[in-house]
């Protein structure tokens, strides 16, 4: 008998593919049987299948149910606790974990982690930017880069910065980053974990295993991530604290508009905020993390300075995207969540702004987004499955004119009718894309097509 035994692999997303993947790869040896179960019959679905079964995975589509007994379960992070599939292989397993828990238990290469509900992947991007400029081979992972397990497949020797959700969070065991990072707990995924405390607690997981040759940095500007602070000290671990009011001892803050670092030689000046080529508030805190991440791993300061200066924006983040009809138009379709919309709004000052507001809600309340967006909008678009609650939310508060309509493509449309010159039009929509679109990615993507294409004339 293999040594991880009888595998089972749910959800054929791109992770739960790299992982059916990987153990059929240990098939005769480490591996004794590969299962793969998705409950969507997809095209998508259907065509991963169909590459999995040609390695000897056996796959099942369509179905919740799951016969047998397995070894292992490695769970994709889009399937809730309670539904009937996670249900299923926990009466099916003997072990239910995540694939980014399996693939660390696999590699053999540093790792440094990235969590919170909002600016992981800019944070995460950044910190391997650092690394790298640095000369410290490193490669982004996760949700944001390739499945962490072709990484730990594919070898290779860097340091992996692995963007972390709270979903996969919650199935780790012995998850131990090198580095850990946890920027902000703001209400998101209530419809998955149940409640904002369960929420909070799956994020902090990326902390349980760290020992005092460790470094967890933690945004004390943020009231969701700054008690874990002294929690984390106190358990002995070293803490970076990082600030854009100060400039925390052993931290990264900011002071006289320069992003700074204190390390046992003294304060470090790293950049003004006007180097920074991404923008807002939001990003000076996350270069902050970053700085602070890339140091406790062995960065100079030189060469931390350096990439904070060339890092250019991630697509789908306050992505500009071109000047068409009078205005400025951006794509910030990994917004999916009220928080990381009003961290938009900062980052434009006292420009007038059309906002796109509109997708599948994931459990949020959008009066607050609505209230501060009445007064800094100029106009705001209301689209999708969650478009007329959205709409709703603005009644009675003045301000800004609400539109609503179908979909984006109608969305942007009616943008660009709004739209004056000098406008700033941001799609930063609040929600998850899965009412019109597989992804963020594909949402962003077609919103940016649909810019390109618009007839009324170029900046």
């Amino acid at each position: 008998m293999g040594a991880l035994g009888d595998i089972l692999v749910l959800g054929l997303g791109a992770s739960g593919e790299a992982a059916a993947a990987y153990c059929a790869g240990l098939l005769g040896t480490e591996v004794d049987s590969v299962t793969a179960v998705d409950s969507g019959p997809t095209a998508r679905v259907a065509t991963r299948a169909e590459r999995l079964a040609a390695l000897g995975v056996r796959v099942h589509t369509g179905t919740n149910a799951i016969a047998g007994h397995y070894d292992l379960a490695i769970a994709s992070p889009g399937i809730p606790p309670t539904a009937p599939l996670m249900v299923a292989a926990r009466g099916a397993c003997d072990r239910v974990i995540s694939e980014i828990e399996f693939a660390w238990q696999r590699s053999k290469v540093p790792w440094v982690a990235v969590t919170g509900t909002n600016g992981k992947t800019t944070t995460t991007a950044l910190i391997a930017h650092l690394l790298v400029e640095a000369g410290i081979p490193a490669r982004p992972v996760g949700n944001f880069g390739p499945p962490a397990i072709d990484a730990v497949r594919e070898g290779g020797g860097e340091a992996l910065v692995a963007e972390v959700s709270s979903f996969q969070l919650s199935l780790t065991e012995r998850f131990h980053p090198r580095v850990a990072v946890l920027l902000n707990i703001t209400p998101d995924h209530i419809d998955w974990h149940g409640s904002m405390d369960a929420y909070a607690k799956d994020k902090a997981k990326v902390f349980s295993n760290l020992g005092a040759d460790d470094v967890a940095v933690i945004d004390i500007d943020d009231p969701g991530s700054a008690p874990y602070a002294d929690v984390v000290q106190d358990a002995g671990v070293h803490v970076a604290r990082i600030s854009r009011e100060a400039v925390p001892r052993d931290g990264a803050g900011l002071a006289d508009g320069i992003l700074r670092l204190d390390t046992p030689s003294g304060t470090v000046d790293l950049c003004a905020i006007e180097e920074l080529l991404i923008r807002g508030p939001h990003n000076v805190s996350n270069a902050l993390a970053a700085a602070a991440a890339a140091h406790a791993f062995g960065a100079s300061t030189s060469a931390i300075a350096s990439g904070l200066r060339s890092f250019r924006p991630i697509e789908h983040r306050l992505e500009p995207v071109g000047a068409v009809c009078g205005g400025e138009w951006f794509n910030d379709s990994k917004a999916t969540n009220p928080d990381a919309v009003l961290k938009a709004l900062a980052s434009f000052d006292e420009r007038p702004l059309i906002l796109l507001l509109g997708g599948r809600n994931k459990g949020s309340d959008m009066r607050p987004l609505a209230s501060v967006a009445a007064r800094r909008a100029r106009a705001v678009v209301c689209f999708g499955e969650a478009g007329e609650e959205i709409a709703d939310a603005f009644n009675g508060l003045g301000g800004a004119d609400v539109t609503r309509v179908a979909g984006l493509t109608e969305a942007v449309d009616a943008a660009a009718r709004l739209a004056e010159p000098g406008d700033a039009i941001l799609l930063s929509p609040a929600c998850a894309s899965f009412d019109e679109f597989a992804n963020y990615e594909e949402r962003g993507r077609v919103f940016k097509r649909l810019v390109a294409e618009l007839e009324c004339g170029r900046a």
